[in-house]
């Protein structure tokens, strides 16, 4: 009679172990179940992902890019670059994030402000607005000693899906900045970090859709806030690639005064919106305001070789 080597005792792992496996899969799916929420509003795609974007759209089909009326658009400088550049990263974050991630950047100081710490060295007015009411903060409270190039980005370093937004490898931050190709941002004055137009390009908002959605409150709310901030009729159609990560030379802000971030600002503070729709509605004017038309959708081939270099 043969004899078995393993004692039947000795299987039973091998018959729950797919049962374990299973369990272990539902916990960690449970457990980025609501980052997943936060961070997907739209049908976001990955690093790389350039199937919902062609890579020549810079415009609406049938229509042309609208110019700003509050801002111009500047052509592209090409005077000399500054042998001396001076940077500085730009974010808000709340006392439990972690920015300590900032060591990582290569030749930036960095503006690190607490919104939730009214006691912090570097602090907001109000905290409200998402990361809009850091960005004019920094801009107006530095007006006068603003440095060659300001990136303006999110206090996460990397990873998807919180930095599913961030147009490099690895979704990091410190990628894109130690990356991004200063030369371009100093004569161009203003580079959107995410190339990837999906969502925001061609044309996320349009003030005279045939049928109004509820749901897009951004668009809904876009006509007040532009004829209060800028005095003037809004364009039909705004475009650009999200999310509110952008460089800027410190020149393209001085193309305003700083009574512009101020008003911009008293608007932020005084409207009844809630934080995810004023603070969106910056994130669709950012590229007006510093000198872009209401439509800026570069190609994408063009973008990632004009921004890193990447050509």
């Amino acid at each position: 009679m043969l004899v078995s080597l393993f004692p039947r005792q000795a299987r039973l792992p091998l018959r729950i172990a797919p049962v374990v496996a299973l369990f272990l899969l539902l916990a960690w799916v449970l457990t980025h179940l609501q980052a997943l929420r936060d961070g997907i509003r739209l049908n976001i795609p990955r690093y790389g992902d350039i199937s919902n974007i062609s890579a020549n759209t810079t415009h609406p089909a049938g229509s042309q890019p609208v110019a700003s009326k509050t801002a111009g658009s500047t052509a592209m400088s090409t005077a000399p670059v500054p042998t001396t550049i001076s940077k500085v990263a730009v974010m808000a974050k709340v006392q439990k994030e972690d920015t300590t991630w900032t060591a990582d950047l290569n030749g930036w100081d960095h503006a690190v402000y607490e919104v939730d710490n009214p006691k912090a060295t570097l602090r907001v007015p109000l905290n409200k607005g998402k990361e809009a009411m850091t960005y004019l903060t920094y801009i107006i409270d530095h007006y006068d000693s603003l440095p060659s190039i300001i990136a303006f980005v999110h206090s996460h370093k990397d990873g998807w899906p919180q930095a599913w937004h961030t147009d490099t490898p690895g979704y990091s931050n410190a990628v894109s900045l130690n990356t991004l190709n200063i030369d371009f941002v100093q004569r161009n004055g203003y580079a959107n970090l995410r190339c990837n137009g999906n969502p925001g390009c061609p044309a996320e908002i349009q003030l005279h859709r045939d049928k109004q959605d509820s749901s897009r409150t951004t668009e809904n709310n876009m006509g007040t806030a532009w004829r209060a901030m800028f005095n003037s009729t809004p364009p039909d159609t705004i475009g650009v690639a999200c999310c509110a990560q952008f460089a800027v030379s410190g020149k393209q802000v001085l193309e305003r005064p700083r009574s512009d971030y101020e008003k911009y600002r008293h608007w932020l503070i005084e409207t009844e919106l809630d934080d995810d729709t004023s603070g969106r509605i910056f994130e669709y004017l950012w590229h007006i305001i510093f000198g872009r038309e209401a439509v800026y959708c570069p190609a994408l081939a063009q973008c990632y070789c004009d921004d890193y270099n990447r050509c």
